[in-house]
C-alpha cells in the first residue's frame, strides 16, 4: 500500500535559519513523533528507528536513512528510509523530498512524500495510513516550527552571533518534549476532530 502527499507549510521564521535547521538530520528526525537516529554511519547515511503504536499493538521498525541530496542553493533535501519491524513480518520505506521557500522574513516548507508498507502493517493501516500520515505530518511540521521558534529565541538572547552554534544546542535541551511511541489513538482523535469541525462549519450557514 502506498500513500503520496504533498503539501506546504507557512513557518514563521526566515528561509536561512529553516534550511539550517533542516541540515541538521538527527534535529529533523526528532520532530517525527516515535523516531530516533540510534548511529549515524557517515555523512549521508544512518540508523534509526521508529515505533508505532495503535491500541494494544505496537510495532518497532528498525532501518536506514541516506540522504540522496542536500543542496544549498535550492534549500532542498532528499531522503529515503527503508525498515522492518522487528519481527520481519512487515516492512516499510519513505521517499521524502522537502524545500524551503523564501517568502519575504518569513519561509515556507515544502515537501512531497511517498511512503509504501507491506505485511501486517498495511493490513492494520488499511484505509487509514492517508488520515494517519496527513496528521502525523502536521504534528511533524508543528514540532520543527517550535525548534524554529527555540532558535529564533536563543539567537536574540545571544544577539545573534553565532548561528551554527544555535543550531546545535536548540537541536538539544530547547526542543519541545517528543512523545516515545506514534500513538495512533492520538491521530485517531485528531481526525475525528477534524471531521466534527468540517461538518459543523458547513452546517452552520444553513441554520
Amino acid at each position: 500500500m502506498k500513500v503520496v502527499l504533498d503539501k506546504a507549510f507557512p513557518l514563521a521564521a526566515g528561509a536561512d535559519l529553516a534550511w539550517q535547521l533542516m541540515q541538521d538530520i538527527e534535529a529533523v528526525a526528532g520532530c517525527m513523533p516515535g523516531a530516533k537516529i540510534t548511529e549515524r554511519v557517515d555523512d549521508t547515511h544512518y540508523k534509526g528507528t521508529i515505533t508505532v503504536k495503535l491500541g494494544p499493538a505496537t510495532m518497532a521498525f528498525k532501518g536506514d536513512i541516506e540522504v540522496l541530496a542536500l543542496d544549498v542553493a535550492t534549500r532542498s533535501l532528499h531522503l529515503l528510509g527503508k525498515g522492518t519491524d522487528s519481527t520481519g513480518s512487515s516492512a516499510a520505506t519513505m521517499d521524502l523530498s522537502a524545500a524551503v521557500q523564501p517568502e519575504g522574513e518569513t519561509s515556507t516548507l515544502a515537501g512531497k512524500s511517498e511512503v509504501t508498507m507491506s505485511g501486517k502493517a498495511a493490513a492494520i493501516g488499511g484505509r487509514l495510513m492517508g488520515p494517519v500520515s496527513e496528521q502525523l505530518l502536521k504534528q511533524f511540521v508543528a514540532n520543527f516550527a517550535a525548534r524554529l521558534d527555540a532558535m529564533k529565541a536563543q539567537q536574540a538572547a545571544s544577539g545573534a552571533t553565532d548561528a551554527n552554534a544555535s543550531t546545535a544546542s536548540a537541536a538539544q535541551a530547547t526542543s519541545p518534549a517528543q512523545p516515545a511511541e506514534l500513538n495512533g489513538f492520538a491521530f485517531f482523535w485528531a481526525m475525528i476532530r477534524d471531521w466534527l469541525r468540517g461538518r459543523f462549519s458547513h452546517k452552520a450557514p444553513g441554520r
